[in-house]
């Protein structure tokens, strides 16, 4: 005490930043006993408690801004990778699609037996070249959350046939006997149809590609009212067990890379996001010696009958089957003249077709209004307006403006 029956009583505390905590007590305290101090030093206890939550607190606002900047960062980081995915696409897709073309017009031509081999050859080099852009396109597209999927009800029965109609000839050609069983009903899932086959003919490919010749492939349906489940499974040599945990990593491919099979790594990863985008699951069994089984399991809906009957209605064509084609003008604003050329030896099996060519956007726009096409087949890269100006021109022209416009492009980014 002071004298003044006033108190002044200070207590080491151990928070970083502060040295102590004073108490001072008013001038009516009677006396200043143990257990006044026994209780101010259990409030200075209180107080440390009270700032090492304020650390606390202040070190996880940090962690979270650390976390907020790293989320920013990632995303611009897909977001420039997936940009430059696209763009790397376009210029790829370009002069592929131009040499594709050209070789299937070849394909089909009168050449000698080593012209037609080689053009087999560059088929089916282009062919696996385009897939790889493809699926590295689709791999971006997805880790950026810009892959489009269209749900719909498919009946599993006729996308499977699809793809084995598909697969056969391949299997044909090393003796591998395909079965497939009846599904025992129209069974109707959830999924985008285009994606499927690309998930199912993947997996089809992969079990001729590893089987063994004169094996087989057998694909079966397990159904219950919620769950379609699809196997396939082959007769090859089975997966290696080491490489199990990473069978759906992009570019893995399991020691296989060191084989004469070609092949990217990216279509099991590939396949199992699509799967999981359209609502699904997709898992493996391995038999080591006697070959694997992939299973789809995807989820079981109404058919699209009973949806229109249930809604009350349906829609009904009002296309004539027994109309004639007539003579129809389509044209093509196109300035890359080896793709108007491809266009133009496509058309000349179609005589009911007449082709008119413009190079430039503004020419396009003049053909449009004067020759009133059936179609036009429009390119996003023309060398005086964008594509999209032509569009919006188009459009905003009463002559031109009911016109059917079909974008021909490789920029196939995702805001495309």
């Amino acid at each position: 005490s002071d004298g003044s029956r006033r108190a002044h009583v200070e207590i080491p505390l151990e928070a970083p930043g502060f040295s102590s905590l004073i108490v001072r007590t008013s001038s009516y305290t009677p006396f200043f006993g143990k257990n006044d101090i026994a209780d101010l030093r259990a409030l200075a206890a209180t107080a440390d408690l009270a700032f090492e939550r304020c650390r606390l607190l202040q070190s996880e606002r940090e962690t979270l801004a650390a976390a907020e900047l790293a989320r920013e960062t990632a995303e611009k980081a897909n977001l420039a990778k997936s940009e430059f995915l696209s763009r790397m696409s376009h210029e790829l897709r370009t002069p592929l699609n131009v040499i594709l073309g050209f070789a299937q017009i070849l394909e089909t031509s009168e050449i000698s037996e080593d012209d037609h081999e080689a053009v087999g050859h560059m088929i089916k080099a282009g062919g696996h070249l385009l897939d790889l852009i493809n699926e590295v396109l689709d791999l971006s597209r997805i880790e950026a959350g810009h892959l489009t999927i269209s749900p719909e009800p498919v009946r599993a029965d006729e996308v499977v046939d699809d793809t084995l109609a598909l697969i056969r000839p391949a299997a044909d050609q090393r003796g591998i006997r395909i079965h497939a069983d009846t599904l025992g009903g129209t069974i109707f899932v959830r999924a985008d149809r285009q994606r499927l086959k690309q998930v199912l003919l993947n997996l089809l490919s992969n079990a001729v590609k590893y089987n063994r010749d004169q094996g087989a492939i057998h694909v079966s349906f397990e159904a219950d009212p919620r769950v379609l489940r699809i196997t396939i499974r082959d007769t090859g040599p089975g997966l290696p067990e080491p490489y199990m945990d990473r069978l759906f990593e992009p570019f893995e491919r399991l020691g296989a890379e060191q084989g004469p099979i070609e092949g990217t790594g990216l279509g099991l990863a590939l396949s199992m996001q699509l799967v999981e985008l359209m609502g699904g699951a997709i898992s493996v069994a391995n038999y080591p010696g006697e070959g694997a089984a992939f299973s789809i399991d995807l989820p079981v809906v109404a058919s699209p009958v009973d949806q229109l009957d249930g809604e009350g209605g349906g829609a009904r064509s009002s296309h004539d089957d027994n109309e004639q084609p007539s003579q129809r003008k389509l044209l093509l604003i196109e300035d890359n003249l080896a793709n108007l050329h491809l266009i133009e030896r496509i058309l000349k099996r179609r005589p009911g077709i007449s082709l008119l060519p413009a190079m430039q956007g503004t020419l396009g726009l003049e053909l449009a209004r004067e020759h009133d096409p059936d179609l036009i087949l429009l390119d996003l890269h023309l060398p005086d307006l964008t594509g999209a100006e032509v569009l919006h021109r188009l459009r905003a022209d009463p002559k031109t403006r009911n016109l059917p416009v079909v974008i021909v492009s490789a920029d196939a980014s995702p805001g495309r």
